[in-house]
C-alpha cells in the first residue's frame, strides 16, 4: 500500500488516443500498471458499505482508472466506496506464441483479465480496512470494460473465490472474442516483426523485448488485443457459455446507449458501405428501417443496432432462463443544452458519466448541465447506488425498474422522462441476432501477413500508433 498523494501507473498505451477518447490524460505509463484507486466516505472496517469496482473501457488499447469521468468523490458521498484500477492493455494484456504455449501448456493468454481477477481478490481481501463490504462488490464496466464483467462472469477461474455479488455492463459490443489460433498468428507477426524467427522464437527472447513494442506496433499485428477465448481464463466464447447457461447466476444489468455507433469509424468502419457489403441481405435490412432512405443512416443505425443493442436482449434472456435476475436499459439522455450538438443521440461512453455521477464535472455536458439535468442525474445514480447495496435496482424518476424474464421482454428507457417499454426493437432485434455470424465474419480481420521465409525482415517500423479494434 502507499501514500495516496498520486495516482499509480497507467498500462503503456497511445497518450493522444486515451486523451482523445479515453476520458483523459493516462498519467505515467509503465508495464507495471496494477495499481487500485480507492474512494471512501470514511475508513471503517465495521463500516461495510457496498463496493463499486469499476473497469475501463477503450477497445483493450487504451483507458486507465484515474480520468475524472471516474472519479469516486460523488459516489463516496453516497456511502459507497468505489475502486478503480488499471490492468494490462494490448498485447502486454492479450498474446499468445508457441514459445509461451509450450512452457505453460494449456497456460493462460488474457493477462489482462487475471490483473482484473487479481485486483479483484485485493479487493476481497483488503477492502474493509477502507470501509468497504468484502461480500458485496458490483462489478461494472463500459465497452471493453463491459466485455470484461461479462467475463469474469463466465471465467472458471472466478466461480468458486466469491469476487463479486453482481454486475452492471453497459454498452458491450456482441462481436466474438479472439480465437486462440487467430491471436497465435498475431503472436507470431509480432515476434517477426520485431526480429525474432516468427516460430522459433523463445519465451527468453520475448520477455527480453522493451515493453513498448507491446503497443508501437504496424497496424497488421493489432489484430490480438481483446479477450481470447481457448485459455484456460476463457475457456470458451462469452456468448456460448450465456447459452449454456453456465455464467454466474448473480444479478445483471446490460444496456446500451442510442447513439453507440459513434464509436465505429474508430475500428475502420464506414456506416455508408456495410449494405453494401451485406450484399443478398441488404434489401431485408432496408425493410427493418422503413421511415429511413439513406443508407448511411441505416448502416449507422445497424451499427448501433446489431452490434450494441441486440446483445443485452440476448444475454439477458439467457441470464434469465438459468434462473437469475437480469434489467436492461436503453440510456437516450443527453444534457439539455448539449442535444443540439449530438442530434443523433448518446455517444459511445456518453453514460459512463451518469452512471458515476460525475456527469456535471467533465466535457461535454459538464458545461451544459441544468438543475433539469441534475434532477435525472440524481435519480439515476440513487437507483444505482440500490442496486449496489441490495442487488435490485431502484426506481428511476419514481418508474419501477422492471426485469427481463424469459417470457417477458422488458427494457427502461432511461431518456427525458424515464419509461419502462416491452418488445423494445423487436424485428430488428430479433434479426440482429439471427445475424451475429455473419457478422462475426465480416468483423473478422485478415490474418496478419507472414514472410515465408525463416528470417525476419526488419524494415517496418515499430512505432506507428495502433488501430483501435474491438
Amino acid at each position: 500500500m502507499r501514500e495516496a498523494y498520486e495516482f499509480g501507473y497507467s498500462a503503456l498505451q497511445s497518450r493522444q488516443a486515451c486523451i482523445e477518447g479515453g476520458g483523459g490524460d493516462p498519467g505515467e505509463m509503465r508495464e507495471d500498471c496494477l495499481y487500485l484507486n480507492v474512494w471512501t466516505p470514511r475508513v471503517d472496517a465495521c463500516a461495510k458499505l457496498p463496493v463499486v469496482f469499476w473497469i475501463h473501457g477503450g477497445a483493450f488499447v487504451i483507458g486507465s482508472g484515474r480520468v475524472p469521468p471516474y472519479d469516486g468523490f460523488h459516489l463516496a458521498a453516497r456511502d459507497v466506496v468505489l475502486v478503480t484500477f488499471n490492468y494490462r492493455l494490448g498485447h502486454l494484456g492479450f498474446f499468445v506464441h508457441p514459445a509461451l504455449e509450450k512452457e505453460h501448456p494449456g497456460g493462460p493468454a488474457n493477462f489482462g483479465l487475471l490483473d482484473q481477477m487479481l485486483a479483484l481478490e485485493w479487493v476481497r481481501d483488503n477492502i474493509a480496512q477502507f470501509g468497504g463490504d468484502p461480500s458485496n462488490v458490483t462489478v461494472m464496466g463500459q465497452s471493453a470494460g463491459a466485455k470484461s464483467v461479462l467475463s469474469l462472469f463466465t471465467s472458471p477461474l472466478v466461480r468458486e473465490k466469491n469476487l463479486f455479488r453482481q454486475g452492471v455492463a453497459m454498452s458491450a459490443y456482441v462481436l466474438q472474442e479472439k480465437s486462440l489460433s487467430d491471436a497465435k498468428l498475431a503472436g507470431m507477426a509480432f515476434a517477426w516483426r520485431n526480429g525474432l524467427d516468427r516460430l522459433l522464437a523463445t519465451a527468453e527472447e520475448l520477455r527480453a523485448l522493451s515493453p513498448e513494442k507491446f503497443w508501437m506496433l504496424p497496424t497488421d499485428t493489432v489484430n490480438a488485443p481483446s479477450p481470447i477465448y481457448g485459455d484456460s481464463v476463457l475457456p470458451e466464447p462469452i456468448r456460448e457459455s450465456f447459452e449454456r447457461g453456465s455464467q454466474l447466476p448473480l444479478p445483471l444489468i446490460l444496456g446500451s446507449t442510442s447513439d453507440d455507433s459513434s464509436v465505429v469509424s474508430s475500428f475502420g468502419i464506414d456506416p455508408g458501405t456495410i449494405l453494401e457489403r451485406l450484399g443478398a441481405f441488404a434489401p431485408a435490412i432496408r425493410q427493418l428501417y422503413p421511415d429511413v432512405d439513406d443508407d448511411r443512416e441505416i448502416g449507422r443505425r445497424m451499427c448501433r443496432d446489431f452490434v450494441f443493442t441486440v446483445l443485452p436482449r440476448m444475454l439477458a434472456s439467457r441470464h434469465a432462463a438459468s434462473g437469475a435476475a437480469a434489467w436492461r436499459y436503453y440510456f437516450d439522455y443527453n444534457a439539455r443544452l448539449l442535444v443540439p450538438r449530438q442530434r443523433l443521440g448518446v455517444p459511445h461512453g456518453g453514460e459512463v458519466p451518469y452512471f458515476l455521477e460525475t456527469a456535471a464535472d467533465v466535457p461535454p455536458s459538464g458545461e451544459f448541465f441544468t438543475d433539469e439535468d441534475r434532477t435525472f442525474l440524481h435519480q439515476l445514480v440513487a437507483s444505482l447506488v440500490q442496486f449496489a447495496r441490495t442487488g435490485t435496482p431502484g426506481p428511476v424518476a419514481q418508474v419501477t425498474w422492471e426485469g427481463h424474464t424469459e417470457t417477458q421482454d422488458r427494457l427502461l428507457r432511461l431518456e427525458v422522462s424515464p419509461r419502462m417499454e416491452a418488445d423494445f426493437e423487436r424485428a430488428i432485434l430479433q434479426a440482429a441476432e439471427s445475424l451475429i455470424p455473419i457478422l462475426d465474419s465480416f468483423a473478422r480481420p485478415p490474418p496478419p501477413k507472414l514472410p515465408r521465409a525463416a528470417s525476419p525482415s526488419t524494415s517496418a517500423s515499430g512505432n506507428a500508433r495502433p488501430e483501435l479494434r474491438p
